[in-house]
């Protein structure tokens, strides 16, 4: 897996030094526009290298062109306004000062917006004055920058003072309210709105909609009908989120007939949220139908459309959608990133990051985080060492979705140290920040101190005790998940899935029965017995505890099933000695043409020649193994290899599966020598084990295995000099034979013995009886 690994990296190599570059470029160059000629103005901008759509103001006479030279200076007030250049700004206001410009009332609104929001409150009063009283546009841009600035008391001084107001007053309000999460005061000014038209009734139905309060704008946009208000294309769209979000698609059937009725079938903004409707709906032909008879696209309409495929599982067509896209974003460049990513393909992910950093595009929060995670399943801790340092020079580090990201990385890397001081740096810890932390404890073993952060979540949530149950079940102690679970339970937590997938991995791994059929009874009762991934944990549970007429009951009962479902049922049954099942059930599926494709895996090929293999299969097991890459095209891998010279071994093939060993393509894996030497332990064939434990040494010096299969064939052939010798080697290298274990369920309580253990709490009594039933026996 190294030589993989380092692939990106290499490829990326440019890219830190990139980020490097595009962090010291000077901010656009303020040191311009040191005087008041139009010409230096031009320079400027032609120097920033920005595109406009309008001449230079040298090249126009405002004595002939008057209009032309207005609509040229907004154009530049424009820019300086989204590009936050103050200093241009100012000279620009001077130049119109000179000319007599600024007295234009449109100009001056233009001007008194670009202090506004650059927060300038003495020249914002200058022009106040200049305007010699009230007016009613001025004073609605000032409401609005105060709340663009989340200060809504002093937009709420301004409108109170206001002599009069108009609906857009109330509306730019009743929208700040709503931004900041104060739903009853907006519907308290939306009661006494008296310009009740669409953009009012439009603004509160978006802040229901800002606000997750779905339902209720729903219900507002009924009443709004009731009053003979007609939609535009705004209410459209946020009602179709709505719909989306309550996955009430009936109602969203309901709005196309709507939308057609009003006209706005062709609207941009209505067609962008339809193609996202459909796509929820699982209408993939209507989504693409809408977005190939769009007049017009813009980056959403092709966001969404990348989505479609997507949803579909063709990243290769949303990557060739994207390749076409006309213009793209840093929005639709983070949507592909994300996609690769969720997909599992961190290095491609990488590579579009690296370019669209090339492209010159500001990555922002969501897109670092997704490389985050790109770079911790890559387990690229240089890189990610790198991104973090560059968080920090541009003040990213404090957000907490980009520090749960960190964690992740640096936990992923088994830096959990590096992991938690990230943690510790943090001013403010969502849910997701402890999570992710107690989860980085968990996958390096640390249980101890995930338990105890895990104690101190403020405030826990599903995917929380998710965690904590899961890290249990992870590191094999089994007895805990249930401890974790029953709390879980007393403290009011809901279980979902994946709760009820760990449990049961857990009650596999006892084979505890009892617990197993206890939780199948409360997944009923939750209702999700049916979800594919719960049927398959059931089969799972039921195969590995022995009950392996319930496991079918289950998996015949599941109305979907996937290749992990046919996977536990095939290896459920090998398991279980229905060797000759398994290889039906797998027959059945080849059988199925259209099933095959996409059931049939590594992983169940793998169930497969196991079954073949613990049944004696030569000839099916050799059938099956070469059919992998003719008929289906999967390349077998180590383990594959290892089934087969365990089938050779289990079969006194002893010869023939040392060759097979020799002949395959890459490293074998421990195992296959193990298996070797396991066969050779039952056929008492001391050649071919003693070559095969001088290859087990040379690959895993630190496991015992090998030589406890070769101890045990020196003792079956009587060779107890040998015996000692091995064990005597055993121990100048520190290695140990794992004790065996067993254990038994009694009264719901599951207890385990270790072999030479004494730590049950009632060993005496125990030992007491064994010895008594001993000494009967004899």
């Amino acid at each position: 897996m190294k030589p993989t690994k380092q692939t990106p990296l290499n490829h990326l190599s440019l890219f830190y030094w990139q980020l490097q570059k595009w962090q010291k470029r000077p901010p656009n160059s303020r040191q311009f526009l040191s005087n008041l000629s139009s010409t230096t103005l031009t320079t400027s901008l032609k120097t920033n290298n920005k595109k406009l759509d309008v001449g230079s103001l040298s090249s126009i006479n405002p004595r002939t062109a008057f209009k032309a030279y207005v609509e040229t200076c907004i154009s530049l007030l424009k820019t300086y306004l989204n590009q936050s250049w103050i200093k241009q700004g100012r000279t620009l206001h001077g130049h119109l000062i000179k000319t007599g410009i600024s007295s234009d009332r449109y100009v001056a609104i233009k001007l008194l917006i670009m202090y506004l929001n650059c927060k300038r409150s003495d020249e914002v009063n200058e022009i106040l004055r200049e305007f010699g009283g009230f007016d009613l546009v001025a004073w609605n841009c000032m409401i609005n920058a105060h709340i663009q600035n989340c200060n809504i008391e002093e937009a709420r001084r301004i409108f109170d003072e206001m002599p009069e107001r108009n609906e857009v007053s109330y509306s730019t309000l009743i929208a700040g309210f709503m931004r900041l999460g104060r739903v009853d005061e907006s519907i308290s000014y939306f009661e006494k709105n008296p310009f009740q038209d669409v953009v009012s009734w439009t603004t509160m139905i978006s802040g229901f909609v800002q606000n997750g309060s779905n339902l209720e704008a729903l219900k507002l946009f009924e009443k709004m009908l009731e009053f003979g208000i007609i939609p535009n294309a705004i209410t459209f769209t946020c009602v179709v989120k709505t719909c989306i979000g309550l996955k009430d698609f009936g109602f969203g059937r309901c709005l196309l007939g709507l939308i057609v009725k009003y006209g706005l079938k062709s609207n941009l903004s209505v067609c962008n949220s339809l193609i996202t409707l459909h796509l929820r709906m699982g209408d993939i032909e209507s989504a693409r139908k809408v977005f190939d008879q769009m007049e017009e696209r813009d980056v959403v309409s092709w966001t969404a459309i990348l989505d479609v495929y997507v949803e579909m599982g063709n990243l290769v067509e949303a990557r060739r959608i994207f390749d076409e896209m006309p213009e793209r974003n840093e929005v639709s460049w983070s949507a592909m990133i994300a996609r690769y990513s969720q997909n599992g393909d961190a290095e491609e992910a990488l590579k579009l990051f690296h370019l669209m950093v090339l492209d010159g595009y500001k990555p922002n929060i969501s897109c670092f985080s997704i490389v985050l995670t790109a770079l911790a399943s890559l387990e690229a801790l240089p890189l990610g060492t790198n991104i973090h340092g560059h968080l920090i020079k541009i003040g990213m580090e404090e957000d907490v979705f980009i520090g749960s990201s960190l964690i992740d990385m640096y936990c992923k890397c088994g830096k959990t140290e590096d992991g938690r001081r990230v943690f510790d740096s943090l001013s403010e810890k969502n849910v997701v920040c402890w999570n992710s932390m107690a989860s980085g404890y968990s996958l390096n073993g640390k249980l101890e101190e995930a338990r105890e952060l895990f104690d101190r979540i403020p405030k826990k949530n599903t995917v929380s005790w998710n965690t904590m149950i899961s890290g249990y079940v992870q590191n094999e102690q089994c007895d805990k998940v249930f401890e974790v679970f029953d709390e879980m339970l007393f403290s009011g937590g809901i279980p979902n899935g994946s709760t009820f997938s760990s449990v049961l991995r857990a009650c596999a791994s006892l084979a505890s029965l009892e617990k197993g059929k206890n939780l199948h009874g409360k997944i009923i009762k939750l209702g999700i017995q049916y979800e594919v991934f719960m049927g398959t944990a059931l089969t799972d549970m039921y195969a590995k505890s022995g009950d392996i007429e319930s496991s079918r009951k289950v998996f015949n009962g599941m109305h979907e099933k996937n290749e992990i479902s046919w996977t536990a049922m095939i290896q459920g049954l090998a398991d279980n000695g229905f060797g000759e099942e398994a290889l039906v059930l797998f027959e059945e599926i080849e059988k199925t043409s259209a099933m095959a494709p996409t059931v049939v895996t590594e992983l169940i090929f793998l169930a497969v020649l196991f079954a073949c293999s613990h049944c004696g299969l030569l000839e099916k097991g050799f059938r099956y193994f070469e059919s992998m890459e003719r008929v289906y095209g999967i390349k077998p891998r180590g383990k594959h290899y290892t089934c087969m010279v365990d089938l050779l071994a289990r079969s006194g093939r002893l010869n023939e599966a040392e060759e097979f060993i020799k002949v395959m393509p890459f490293q074998p894996e421990v195992n296959a020598w193990a298996a070797l030497l396991s066969g050779c332990s039952i056929y008492k064939n001391e050649d071919i084990a003693e070559r095969t434990v001088k290859k087990l040494w040379e690959l895993a010096e630190e496991n015992s295995a090998g030589y406890v299969l070769l101890s045990n064939i020196y003792a079956s052939a009587g060779r107890w000099t040998d015996v000692s010798k091995v064990r005597k080697l055993m121990r100048e290298k520190r290695l140990k034979k794992i004790g065996g274990c067993s254990w038994i369920e009694l009264r719901n309580e599951v207890h385990s013995f270790y072999c030479e253990d004494g730590c049950h709490s009632q060993s005496a009594d125990i030992y007491a009886i064994l010895e008594l039933i001993h000494g009967s026996d004899e």
